[in-house]
This record gives C-alpha cells, structure tokens and sequence, in this order.
C-alpha cells in the first residue's frame, strides 16, 4: 500500500497533502532533509550531524527512501530529484517564518 493510499494520524482520507505532513512531522524526518541539503552523506556522518539514534535514523531512511525523498548514491544518502525539489519549496515557508519571528518580537 503506498504511502499516500494509506489513512495518517488524525486523518481518514489518505489524502497527498496529509500524507506528506505526517511524514515530515515525524520527529527527525526535516533535520535528516535539511542535512542533506549540501550533498550526500554516509550513515555515520548524517547520524553525527543529526545527534540521533542509529534505529531512529535508520526508520526515518527507510521512510523517506520509500517516500521517493532520499534516496543512496555512490557517496551515501542524498536527496532524490523529488526530496531538492521539496527543500525548495521551503524557501517561502522561511521567509515567511522570518517575517513572523520579527512580527512576534514587535509584539
């Protein structure tokens, strides 16, 4: 059953959009995105950058690689076409948290 097929936390639908959210709220799922932002990194490298445990790295690689997110090169894990194609995506989710962070410190 593919991931978008299936119901996610608090949500019947199995919708693409839900599906996504309950993967990249899972704790780590964003850290390990972010760390391989700059290129690919072996198991031990990524596991020191992230400050995790071996199992809980290893499930989040197993999710994001069957989510077409992360995937293993030559070099060790990397972001797939889809996984660069969603980090950019958060260019405006940053801006926007940034215009948000100096709009609370006004506040």
């Amino acid at each position: 059953m593919a991931l978008v097929d299936r119901p996610v936390r608090g949500s019947s639908s199995g919708r693409p959009i839900m599906a996504l959210l309950d993967l990249l709220g899972r704790r780590w799922a964003l850290r390990v995105i972010w760390e391989l932002r700059e290129g690919p990194l072996v198991f031990r490298a990524l596991q020191a950058r992230c400050g995790i445990s071996p199992s809980v790295l290893n499930t989040r690689l197993v999710e994001l690689r069957e989510a077409l997110i992360v995937e293993v090169g030559e070099d060790g894990y990397q972001l797939s076409k889809r996984g660069a194609e969603l980090l950019q995506l958060f260019d405006p989710v940053s801006q926007w948290a940034t215009t948000w962070a100096v709009a609370l410190r006004k506040s």
